[in-house]
């Protein structure tokens, strides 16, 4: 059995049942821990479905959060669901700001001491989406 995430008439993503029970369960845990919505709707009849404006305000606050993480657990437990929502975001068309980062530890949360090496950050995630966007059946 597999389960339906769609925006409008297309379909964004379509895994099986217990894969989109996980992801949507870290939607909702990640709604409450960004204090915003996510544009994800509930599940009813296999579908959800995906208001793609309210999405787009999730992901720049997951990224913007992602971005100031300095915690090898953190990192660890959330980089698979942050990127699928990148590979969801970019079949939505939902436009993709990376964060404007800082330097030092301004505006930093969750950190890690020794502090890990937080360069190539940004670009391991981006890749591991694109693994994720072809194993992602449609």
């Amino acid at each position: 059995m597999s389960q339906y995430f769609d925006v409008g008439d297309e379909t964004l993503w379509n895994p099986s049942s217990g894969a989109a029970r996980l992801f949507l369960r870290h939607v909702r845990l990640y709604e409450e821990e960004l204090g915003v919505p996510s544009g994800f709707g509930p599940m009813e009849n296999d579908e959800c479905e995906i208001d793609p404006a309210v999405f787009g305000v999730f992901v720049d606050a997951l990224l913007q959060r992602h971005d100031r993480t300095r915690h090898a657990v953190v990192d660890a437990l959330s980089e698979g669901f942050v990127a699928t929502v990148l590979v969801l975001a970019g079949r939505a068309r939902v436009e993709v700001r990376s964060p404007a980062g800082g330097s030092g530890l301004e505006g930093l949360s969750d950190i890690q001491v020794p502090l890990p090496d937080a360069r190539d950050g940004d670009t391991g995630l981006r890749e591991r989406a694109e693994l994720l966007r072809r194993a992602m059946p449609l």
